[in-house]
């Protein structure tokens, strides 16, 4: 109605209201910037660890809901708490790297963590009511 965004896609429902019809868009695109709030940080929680690691043990790539976390550089030599230090692993691996780095462990990482860069979403089980039309402008699990 104010021409600052343009409709990419449309839902498959429409609202009406006594003398009109409205087509629903699902995706719309901004014309001009808008500047965007100041980012909010993903919890850092076993949890959202298992969740950005796909619930998949970054030594052997096992899947499972059992999996523990393991400090890559372990924390009795400093390692930190944080991102880009913990991973999900599974109970064979961690027993198998003990206190040591994967490199002394002869045992590599399938990739190098990192903080996610967006908030789990419905992609990643919170709603339910994801429309299909999104998941090609959603970022992949990996």
């Amino acid at each position: 109605m104010h021409d600052v965004a343009e409709r990419v896609e449309n839902a498959e429902t429409v609202l009406r209201s006594p003398t009109r019809i409205f087509i629903v868009p699902s995706v719309i695109r901004l014309k001009r910037y808008v500047r965007r709030p100041i980012r909010q940080r993903v919890a850092f929680n076993r949890k959202n660890v298992l969740r950005r690691d796909s619930h998949t043990c970054q030594y052997c790539g096992a899947r499972s809901n059992d999996l523990t976390l393991d400090h890559i550089i372990p924390r009795s030599r400093g390692g930190a708490t944080a991102w880009t230090n913990v991973v999900a692993c599974c109970q064979r691996c961690n027993a198998r790297k003990r206190d040591r780095t994967p490199e002394e462990a002869n045992m590599a990482l399938r990739w190098r963590p990192a903080a996610p860069r967006f908030l789990f979403t419905s992609a990643y089980g919170f709603l339910s009511d994801l429309d299909p039309i999104w998941m090609k402008y959603l970022p992949s699990q990996r």
